[in-house]
């Protein structure tokens, strides 16, 4: 992980909530991510290790265990039962956690919405406990592969039969993978659909307006807004949204909200310009 105090990285207290962590975590994510910083080519290195940064941070606060050991330690090492990342660049490191009653062994893969929309390989190099020949515990390393499948959604499981740790004389713990989704700088999910808040002007609003959006597999689509803008208005885009994993070719929509943002304030002349236009727009 990075240096840096991960709290004044994500500009939280101390005893931050998630939800706090959350927002700020997104908050920053828009103004650092690379994606939305085409004005600046310049500083194309700054933007990526900024927003590198700020992942790091939410990636250990947002997750108990390693908040416990940050805010031991000040920072997170990776100890002997572990998870590490190898060619990697999601978020896997974790400690062993498991459920006594069951055997299972669970740990939270976190994915960006990018990874459960295009799909991808992770690799993770496992380090577990199990006994040698005389009984003795012993640590062994592993890697495994998890293939993401395009539209997994947060709770998803994959289970690894027989890989968690093992006890003299007992069999081996089952290892699961538990899917978390990292909140996103632009797009929010919602089931199949993916949603996205889109300023707008009040002139756009009434008249129409052309977006310009960059989709999560980095295609830039153009869309026309040509119905007048009311509130709680939404554009739905058709098979733009999130892959649906039992039928690989179809997907969600596509929803645009809107924040119309009105002017501060109008002259006399701009006032009576409105209401006569409004005025004959009603008649």
């Amino acid at each position: 992980m990075g240096s840096g105090d991960y709290y004044k990285i994500l500009k939280v207290n101390r005893d931050a909530t998630d939800e706090e962590l959350k927002k700020a975590y997104k908050r920053l994510a828009m103004k650092w991510h690379p994606d939305k910083n085409h004005q600046y080519p310049l500083r194309k290195e700054e933007f990526e290790a900024k927003f590198k940064q700020i992942s790091e941070a939410y990636d250990v606060l947002i997750d108990p265990k390693k908040r416990q050991i940050y805010d031991l330690y000040g920072h997170y090492p990776l100890n002997s039962h572990r998870f590490t990342k190898e060619n990697d660049d999601g978020d896997v490191g974790n400690t062993l956690k498991e459920d006594k009653s069951t055997g299972v062994i669970e740990s939270r893969l976190t994915c960006t919405l990018e990874e459960l929309y295009k799909g991808c390989r992770r690799k993770l190099k496992i380090s577990r406990t199990v006994p040698d020949e005389f009984g003795e515990l012993k640590s062994v390393e592993e890697t495994l592969k998890i293939d993401v499948q395009p539209g997994w959604k947060k709770g998803t499981k994959i289970t690894f039969p027989g890989k968690g740790n093992q006890e003299p004389g007992a069999a081996p713990a089952d290892l699961i993978f538990v899917v978390d989704e990292k909140p996103h700088a632009i797009f929010k999910r919602d089931g199949k659909d993916l949603v996205v808040i889109q300023k707008i002007l009040l002139l756009d609003a009434l008249v129409g307006k052309t977006l310009n959006l960059t989709t999560l597999d980095g295609r830039d689509i153009t869309i026309q807004v040509t119905d007048i803008v009311r509130p709680g208005y939404e554009l739905v885009v058709p098979n733009e949204g999130m892959p649906i994993t039992k039928e690989p070719s179809k997907k969600g929509n596509l929803r645009i909200k809107f924040d119309v943002m009105f002017p501060s304030s109008l002259t006399t002349q701009q006032k009576y310009d409105v209401r006569r236009i409004l005025s004959d727009a009603d008649s």
